[in-house]
């Protein structure tokens, strides 16, 4: 699946998630720092949408509706993703706009988010900056266990294919997908089983396929 059929489907699922003005804003549809943000960092990044959320809507102390540009749920971290422009966010600022943006950060750190701001220029021209910045955050908060196993890049590539895949792979599809031989692509699906990233669907004699185990995917943070 490239990118353009899974924001479709992305942005259909959000929709479909929420309700009044919520619904409203997504029915809207993407502004070009959203867009750009999507393709180039998120995605270019990890391949898939889940627990990644569009236009997230929090109360603030007043009981007043704010909207974050993207939020990243799993459990009880959250965490907040803004992409400012200069003329929007600086320039154009009136004083009291201003005091609100800082006061609305404040609130959503003091209520356990984890708040990152990038610029649009950074998305547009400089999206390997934002994307190394977003994958130490996770990685420090979701994936920093000693036990883990460090991926070589197809490895990492056999992760996120498995981690968007319904139901198992197999080690033709690998085989396509790394552009290597199928002796090859099985010799890389056993290692991961051994690793217990994978396990075997099928029995000892006759593997039918390849899932990923429980939550493995967060080896890519």
């Amino acid at each position: 699946m490239d990118f353009k059929e899974a924001c479709e489907i992305y942005l259909l699922e959000q929709h479909r998630a929420r309700g009044g003005k919520g619904m409203h804003r997504t029915r809207e549809g993407l502004g070009p720092s959203e867009q750009r943000f999507l393709e180039n960092v998120w995605w270019s990044a990890f391949g898939q949408f889940r627990h990644f959320f569009l236009e997230f809507e929090v109360r603030d102390f007043k009981e007043g509706a704010r909207y974050l540009d993207f939020a990243y749920i799993r459990g009880h971290f959250r965490a907040c993703f803004e992409i400012d422009g200069y003329d929007t966010h600086c320039r154009n600022a009136s004083r009291g706009q201003f005091t609100d943006n800082l006061r609305r950060q404040n609130d959503l750190i003091i209520d356990g988010w984890k708040v990152i701001r990038f610029s649009y220029d950074d998305v547009a021209h400089h999206p390997r900056i934002c994307q190394r910045t977003i994958q130490q955050l996770l990685g420090r908060w979701l994936g920093e266990t000693t036990d883990l196993p460090r991926l070589t890049p197809e490895e990492k590539e056999i992760v996120r294919y498995s981690a968007r895949t319904i139901g198992s792979v197999t080690p033709y599809e690998i085989k396509e997908l790394l552009n290597v031989g199928e002796k090859y692509a099985r010799k890389l699906l056993h290692r991961m089983v051994e690793q217990d990233i994978l396990k075997a669907i099928g029995g000892r004699e006759r593997v039918r396929g390849y899932e990923l185990k429980g939550d493995m995917e967060r080896l890519l943070y």
